[in-house]
């Protein structure tokens, strides 16, 4: 799924005035849409077809009446990002609250200290912007074409840093002095721990079957089930869906950078496709081990070229997938604004795309305890390639640690003997 060929709609959150197509001009500050993010009225509204544009006049779209911003109060309101500001577009991406992230969704606007100790009022206050600093409105981020940082500095040392991580604030020995937990900072993100699963108040979509799309009701309308969130779990525009609560995340070696599949990239039709890869390893002095949510679910590839497909979903065109329910033309029409070649001949496929877990810190006093992780099919059950103490076993290890053990207790056996024979000879 892609923005490309479906920008009306799909521009009502990634910012900008009249990006309807590939000709939009990303130079021109006048297709910036500066009050989207600076606003504090909470009435500014986005046309859901607008091409990132509130409505002119009053207009109805699902249902629902849009009406046109009253521009001086909206104006006269500019202040600095709030979290509303963020959330409006990040807690809702995908097409509703909490599809995406997991760590992101509307409980945040009002946080208590149990769901996210930065965010929360009972906690620090933190505004979005806090930690996503800004210069010249360049957002520093975590993991796009190359890592949000690329040395760990402390704001002791320098409070202007880019910084997007933990050890930002909290340095890389955050614990009680002498604390065995600073022995693990080299290695296990500060999120590992504290935050022990994500979608804790809100449910998050954790799978996503286009392949079903399709039914209608009685009415000729796209069918909608819901489920036991009240959310729905089929819905006709866009398939079948699975939601959960309560998450525990998914654990991989991460050194801040993601690889994509381009719709030009050949994949391998026999395993599930990794939309985008998380880059790091074990021996990378750079990765720490890091937690996600895996979003699962189908999309459409091309069976003679095995490349991913990107549908016509909302256009004007008779043929696209919202206005058809069609796959086949819908799929032509988008892939011919791609300027692609599309085969004819599909079918859907698993995929599997990673989003990095950073938000909903718990308080400390939640974080995970070491047996989380040092146990037999433990969270990093999964997580191989070295040696976890508590979880693998290894014949040699094990041999010298039993003997250090016996050992001790004999030394301390015969220290004990030799002190009760000498004090009677005293006596």
């Amino acid at each position: 799924m892609n923005i490309r060929g479906n920008e009306a709609r799909c521009t009502s959150c990634h910012a900008g005035y009249g990006w309807k197509d590939e000709t939009f001009d990303f130079s021109k500050e006048q297709n910036i849409d500066c009050l989207v993010c600076h606003e504090q009225t909470g009435t500014y509204k986005k046309f859901p077809k607008g091409a990132g544009r509130p409505c002119p006049t009053p207009q109805i779209f699902g249902g629902k009446k849009f009406y046109p911003p009253e521009w001086n109060k909206v104006a006269q309101s500019v202040d600095r990002p709030k979290i509303q500001n963020c959330g409006v577009c990040h807690f809702y991406g995908g097409g509703g609250d909490g599809v995406k992230h997991g760590d992101l969704d509307s409980s945040l606007y009002h946080a208590d200290r149990s769901l996210d100790v930065h965010m929360s009022e009972e906690g620090a206050g933190f505004q979005c912007v806090r930690c996503h600093t800004t210069e010249a409105h360049f957002i520093a981020g975590r993991c796009y074409k190359k890592p949000a940082f690329t040395e760990r500095k402390s704001l002791i040392d320098d409070d202007q840093v880019k910084r997007i991580s933990c050890v930002s604030c909290h340095t890389e020995t955050p614990h009680e002095p002498g604390s065995k937990l600073d022995d693990h900072t080299d290695k296990v993100a500060c999120q590992s721990c504290h935050i022990p699963r994500f979608a804790r108040e809100k449910p998050t979509k954790m799978w996503w079957d286009w392949s079903k799309a399709g039914q209608k009701n009685e009415k000729g309308k796209p069918l909608v089930k819901k489920g036991k969130y009240g959310k729905a779990v089929y819905h006709g525009k866009k398939g079948e869906f699975r939601w959960d609560k309560n998450v525990v995340p998914e654990y991989f070696w991460f050194n801040g950078s993601m690889e994509y599949i381009l719709l030009t990239d050949t994949i391998d039709p026999s395993n599930p496709v990794k939309l985008n890869r998380v880059l790091g390893s074990k021996d990378d002095p750079r990765s720490r081990i890091y937690p996600f949510k895996v979003h699962r679910g189908t999309l459409p590839y091309d069976v003679e070229n095995k490349t991913m497909l990107s549908p016509n979903l909302f256009g004007k065109e008779k043929e696209a997938y919202w206005k058809s329910y069609d796959w086949k033309p819908a799929l032509r029409t988008g892939m011919e604004v791609h300027g692609l070649d599309f085969s004819g001949e599909f079918e859907f496929i698993e995929t599997e795309y990673h989003f990095p877990t950073t938000h909903m810190v718990a308080p400390a006093e939640d974080a995970l305890q070491c047996q989380a992780c040092h146990k037999d099919q433990g969270r990093l059950a999964k997580l191989t390639g070295f040696y976890l103490p508590g979880r693998d076993q290894n014949g040699i290890l094990d041999t010298l640690g039993w003997i250090a053990v016996i050992g001790s207790l004999v030394g301390v056996g015969i220290h004990g003997f030799l002190r009760k024979i000498l004090s009677r000879r005293r006596t």
